[in-house]
């Protein structure tokens, strides 16, 4: 029997949101922990199921930092490495008038970037009953063969493959490369979570159930998550299409880190029902779930400390 619920492995980092201005009127951020797949992590732990992270961090002040907030939480952090030689990656979020964001990334090189295949080994991937991943790990080539090899270990060892491709447009050298990977990434998944932008950008489809179509019949992959931001989200699953609204919230401080509560509350109720044999039922509950949980999420700054418990969730569920 797995020890683990969850293993998941890319980047761990520093967020900086904006946090009002100074008195003298420059613009203050706040260090928040975030990256994508240690996000995921954060919101399984609050779901209750036992998770474990491998990446890489500066040996620096915010690593440190980083350490610290990921074991805080309950995040197995034996397999997180501490580098030396490179800096903890940063990102600045810029929050844009519509409430969406643009990054900028200081990672040239990052910590997380400088993983290697020879550091992943057969144990770390032993014992996970799912192993997470984005593409984010796949932008150079080193930390590309890492993410590689832990998939192959993962699926040897028999764990579902969950994948979210997390597009970020500026850490890729060129846009074809990144489309490439990310289909490389598809094809080795048993879960997608993917967002509207991203079936578009992969698939070069407008229409989001044509793209999701494409990618079926590309790769076959069991189940399909699609998150439309404040419209919902949809699951494709056998001959299943199901939607949810979105939950709308009054007040949006930060989307940072919405899909990633989405995400890791998909996959709690995957490691409790499995792919096999999915109820319309089931489905709709998940992603109902899913979805609360990500609108709570955007009310605070950040994401790794900002997930939401399941007893508010479901308040709001039942207030719906």
């Amino acid at each position: 029997m797995a020890k683990t619920d969850v293993t998941a492995l890319g980047e761990l980092l520093i967020d900086f949101t904006n946090n009002g201005d100074s008195a003298q009127g420059n613009p203050m951020f706040e260090a928040n922990p975030g990256g994508a797949p240690c996000n995921v992590l954060a919101m399984l732990q609050k779901c209750g199921k036992k998770t474990a992270f491998i990446g890489k961090v500066g040996d620096d002040q915010f690593g440190k930092m980083l350490k610290a907030t990921i074991e805080d939480i309950g995040i197995d952090s034996q397999y997180l490495m501490m580098d030396k030689d490179v800096r903890t990656t940063l990102a600045f979020v810029h929050k844009l008038p519509d409430g969406d964001r643009e990054f900028s990334f200081y990672r040239n090189p990052g910590a997380d970037m400088m993983i290697n295949e020879s550091e992943i080994t057969e144990d770390m991937l032993s014992d996970t009953k799912i192993f997470h991943f984005g593409t984010l790990s796949m932008t150079h080539e080193g930390a590309r063969k890492a993410t590689l090899k832990a998939v192959e270990l993962a699926k040897k060892n028999g764990a579902l493959i969950s994948l979210d491709p997390n597009l970020r447009p500026p850490l890729w050298g060129n846009m074809e490369d990144a489309k490439e990977q990310m289909l490389k990434a598809i094809s080795l998944c048993d879960v997608l979570k993917i967002s509207d932008n991203e079936i578009q950008f992969v698939t070069g489809l407008d229409d989001y159930d044509e793209g999701i179509a494409k990618i079926r019949e590309m790769f076959n992959t069991p189940i399909i998550f699609l998150t439309m931001g404040a419209d919902g989200s949809r699951v494709y699953y056998k001959d299943y299409r199901i939607e949810a609204a979105g939950f709308k919230q009054d007040e949006i401080v930060d989307t940072t880190g919405a899909g990633d509560t989405f995400c890791g509350s998909v996959l709690s109720k995957i490691l409790e029902l499995g792919i096999e044999d999915l109820s319309e039922t089931q489905i709709k509950e998940m992603i109902t779930f899913a979805n609360a949980a990500a609108s709570l999420v955007t009310k605070k700054k950040g994401a790794i400390r900002s997930m939401p418990d399941v007893e508010d969730v479901m308040c709001i569920m039942h207030k719906k």
